[in-house]
Order: C-alpha cells, then structure tokens, then sequence
C-alpha cells in the first residue's frame, strides 16, 4: 500500500515535469522562432476553399455571433454549413433567416437528435471543399484563425487534423476564472508536450480542423462514443495521419460555471477516453501503432491514479472510525512536506504556461492567482470523474447512438476582458 500512496504524489510531480519540459521545448524550437504575431498569419502559397462546420443543439442565445465570426474570417473562399439537430428553441428559425443574410450560408435541420458525429458526418458529405473546419454553435472563432489552419495543410501532406487553441470568455466566477488558466496550463501545456513526442491525445473538439480525405479514410466520425473528438484523434493517428497544434489559431468558447455542468462535462470527456481505449485496444497491440503508446500508457496511468486518489481517500476517512493494520494506514490529507513540493511545482507550471499563453492573451498573467485553487477543485473532480467514467463505459459499452443534450454555457456569458 506504500507503494501506491507514493504513486499518488509521485504520478502528478513527473507528469507536470514532463509537460513543462515538453511544453518549453515545443516553445523555443516552433512559437519562439515565429516571425509572425497572432494577428499576422504568414502568407500562404494558395488559398483552397474552406467548409465550416457547425453543429447546433439550441444554440439560439450565442449562434448569431458565432456565424457572424465566420462571416468575418480573414480568408478568401469559404463556406458554412449549420447543423440544426432538432432544436426545441429557435435556433433553425434564425439560421434560416441567416441564410438570407449571406449567401455563403447552407443549413442541413435534422427532425430527430441525431448528435454532434452525425451533423459533421451529413455536413461534411454536403461540403464542397476539402478542408473542413468544425465549431461548436456558441463559438467564435478569431479572424485569423484560417489561415493559421491552413499553413499545417498545405506544408503538410499527411497532416489530417489541426486543433486550435480554444480561450474561456466566461470568467465572472471562480470556475469560470480557474479555466481560463487551466486552458492555458494544463490543456496548452499538455498539448505541446504531446506534440514533442508526435501524437495527440485529442483535438479540441470546439475548434478542429480536418483533411476531408483523411476522414474519408477513417470512416468519418464515431456515431456511438459520447466524444466523437477523442475517437477521430485516435483514429486518425492510428491510420498514421498526423494532428498539429496551432496556438495562434484562437477560438473563445463558453465553459461551464456551476458544479454540475462542470462534472457532467468532465465525466464525458473521462467516459471518452476509456470508450477509445476499449475501441482500439486490438489496433494498439500492432508494432505500427507504437507512437499511439505514450498517449495509451498516460491515459492508463492517470486512469490508476484516480482510483489511487480514491482508495487513500477511503483509507484515511475510514481511519479515522477504525484501527486499520499499519499495511493500509493512508498518509493525511493535510499536505506534509511532499505535498508542499507538490504545490510548488504547481505554481511553477501555471507560471510558465501563463507566461507562454501571454503572447497570445496579454492581461493573462492575472489569472495566475486564481490557479492556486485548480488542485483543489479539479484534481478532485477529475479523479471522481475517471472513477465513475470506466465502469459507466464498460457497462455501456459502444451500443448507444450518441445524442445532444444542451449543456451548461455558463452563468454569465461576457465578453473578454
């Protein structure tokens, strides 16, 4: 049981020394070198045409300006296609007007909830254009982000997908302030070190691009896995297609603010997970698969912590009604020594993703005290999540459609600051 208390602390300490060390070298070998600022995409050899996608579930309150930062895009031919998936608001009574408004507008109304993977599965058959770029509907997606996009396309012929680099515009609330910076700290960090090491874990859902041919290769996107962005990433690199980060490719999105959005949020991305290791496990086992085995054994690793978390935590709450032999007596919850290291690393991480993110959000660096909190609350959150999600995956298996259900936007849904 020692060995497993220790792997509680040790797991977390190696792997935010692993994303900071992976996230530095991706800094000063790729955006360190870049001539160009954010607002000044590189010129591109040419400029094929663009399809974006936007799936929409009752979306009445924010698509409005999520189309019309489409409409807006710094990019010379493009197309958008809105997936109204049998919304019980308004929704496809205002992309119907919108389609009067501009005529590069195409709307696809679904009768019955088929889910997000079946409105970008018809949306993407309906595309004229070979590449594709999906959005949620309360999205917006930064002017220049397009072009950011396009440059890993065109320079890469097996580049198969590209993920943006999604910002929090919700920040009124402490949630909502936590997750500015773990956007930045965790989410960024974790994908540039992934990208040392050449393979992804996922594509941000919210904003990710793709090559329609390497979909087509794939079988398009998953109709029964509750994220369908997790799967095509796995998929995608299983069939040896390459996924690239593009920090400057700014989209701010909505993020829940209350606990039970939060959580509902969190399980599905955990059930997620799981759902793609149970779907390609037999794929895994192939020597050509052998890049996908750092993003498996991490996800296997952190799946065995949140279960470490739980078992300490039931160890040490049930030691304080029952002598337990010393073999399960669990170490406090109060941090020792350990446990200062521990949030000292904490704060040393958010510092320099916060510091790295800044070119991009300059005002960031002040959100760095409500990071302070992230331990706290999501490390918690998340290893229950993971706790729940496997079994929930196991039993479920991949039998059901996925379907929409409107989540939580936030409380207050201002602008950025």
């Amino acid at each position: 049981m020692n060995t497993l208390f220790s792997f509680t602390f040790y797991y977390p300490l190696l792997m935010a020394y692993t994303w900071i060390i992976g996230a530095l070298l991706y800094y000063f070998h790729r955006e360190r070198i870049e001539a160009h600022s954010p607002d000044d995409p590189p010129k591109l050899p040419e400029y094929p045409g663009i399809s974006f996608l936007v799936p929409c579930h009752n979306e009445s309150t924010s698509l409005l300006d999520t189309i019309e930062s489409l409409v807006r895009q710094d990019y010379p031919v493009f197309e958008i296609i809105a997936i109204n998936d049998a919304s019980d608001d308004n929704t496809g009574q205002l992309l119907d007007e919108l389609t009067s408004k501009h005529d590069c507008l195409r709307v696809i109304h679904f009768d019955v909830n088929q889910g997000k993977a079946m409105g970008l599965r018809m949306a993407a058959m309906a595309s004229r254009y070979e590449f594709l770029i999906c959005l949620d509907g309360d999205a917006l997606l930064d002017p220049k982000a397009s072009k950011w996009i396009m440059r890993h396309f065109l320079s890469g012929p097996r580049v198969g997908a590209v993920t943006g680099n999604p910002r929090v515009r919700n920040r009124t609330t402490l949630l909502g302030k936590i997750q500015v910076g773990e956007f930045s700290s965790i989410i960024g960090l974790i994908k540039r070190a992934q990208r040392i090491y050449g393979r992804i874990f996922t594509v941000s859902g919210v904003v990710a691009a793709y090559r329609k041919e390497a979909l087509q290769t794939v079988g398009f996107w998953n109709l029964n896995t509750v994220t369908e962005d997790i799967d095509i990433s796995w998929r995608l690199q299983l069939g040896h297609w390459d996924i690239r980060y593009e920090p400057n490719a700014l989209c701010w999105i909505l993020m829940p603010e209350k606990l039970s959005g939060l959580w509902h949020q969190r399980l599905r991305w955990a059930q997620g997970g799981i759902e793609a290791l149970m779907l390609h496990s037999k794929k895994l086992q192939d020597w050509r698969s052998r890049r996908m085995w750092l993003v498996t054994i991490e996800l296997l690793a952190s799946t065995f912590w949140a279960y470490a978390m739980l078992t300490s935590f039931l160890l040490w709450t049930l030691g304080k009604f029952v002598d337990l032999p010393d073999v399960l007596h669990a170490p406090g919850i109060i941090p020792g020594w350990g446990g200062v290291l521990l949030g000292f690393t904490c704060l040393v991480q958010f510092a320099i993703s916060l510091a790295i993110d800044s070119r991009y959000e300059p005002k960031l660096g002040r959100y760095y005290y409500w990071m302070v909190w992230y331990p706290l609350v999501y490390w918690a959150l998340q290893s229950a999540a993971t706790c729940v999600a496997v079994p929930k995956a196991l039993l479920t298996g991949l039998k059901k459609r996925g379907t929409w259900t409107s989540p939580d936007r936030g409380i207050h849904p201002s602008k950025v600051t």
